[in-house]
């Protein structure tokens, strides 16, 4: 993927389970769009999908060595992968009380002033979520030009990201109030799962031995779209309850 700005990411979830369950351990190089539009930014993988799947076995950990914008690309992921997985379910039907928020708010070729007004606004926006909140500035590595806010809200039983990307004419004030906005709107419903990674659970789920379940914060057409794929393939246990737009939960028997 060298040359593009398409998401890695996405090819990293196509890999991570065959190579996880394969024998033996796995390292995989990507290069390409690492933070880009329509894609869980690598960021997200490290802290909220990685440590969701960790919770059912699989062990694997990514080193995000520069970063990739939308149209540049030229970012660069390493995961190492431990194999021999055996894939159990989990219950993420309880959240917990939510300990901190973290945050990151990112910028590459850019003035210093564009990450800290995100901070800043943020800061100001999370005050009121009685939590203890961390966010920092920070100009990461990238051929390329890119700002945003990732937010990670973490609770005693799970973990929610949540990405706001600049762009040409959004100030940054707006990029960070976009960034709280579903953040919060995701702490209200008491889920604990957030609406992307509930998609990003369908296979998990669907190839552990045991059952699992989550609570999700809002059922997205994405999730109802993997969960019939994964009942064309056989695998009828997996179901989703609760209205397009609306808090709902998944299920599965496993195998």
């Amino acid at each position: 993927m060298g040359g593009s700005a398409g998401a890695v990411t996405l090819v990293l979830q196509t890999v991570l389970l065959p190579l996880a369950l394969a024998s033996g351990a796995s390292e995989v190089g990507l290069l390409g769009g690492t933070t880009v539009p329509m894609s869980p930014p690598a960021t997200y993988i490290e802290k909220v999908y990685l440590p969701s799947l960790f919770e059912m076995g699989v062990r694997a950990r990514l080193d995000h060595r520069t970063w990739g914008f939308y149209p540049v690309g030229g970012g660069e992921v390493t995961v190492e992968i431990r194999g021999d997985t055996r894939l159990r379910g989990h219950d993420f039907a309880e959240r917990g009380d939510l300990l901190r928020i973290e945050g990151l708010a990112f910028a590459s070729k850019l003035p210093s002033h564009i990450p800290q007004r995100m901070v800043n606004r943020a800061r100001a926006i999370l005050t009121g979520a009685d939590a203890e909140t961390h966010i920092v500035p920070e100009h990461v590595r990238s051929p390329g030009t890119g700002t945003g806010l990732f937010l990670c809200a973490r609770y005693e039983a799970a973990q929610a990201g949540f990405l706001s990307l600049g762009r040409l004419k959004l100030p940054s004030e707006e990029v960070a109030e976009i960034g709280c906005r579903i953040l919060l709107e995701h702490h209200r419903t008491g889920a604990a799962v957030d609406p992307h990674l509930g998609d990003q659970l369908v296979l998990p789920f669907a190839l552990a031995a045991g059952p699992s379940c989550a609570t999700v914060s809002r059922v997205t057409q994405h999730l109802l779209t993997n969960v019939w794929v994964a009942q064309q393939f056989g695998f009828d246990s997996v179901t989703v309850t609760g209205d397009l737009g609306e808090p709902g939960l998944l299920q599965a028997e496993g195998r």
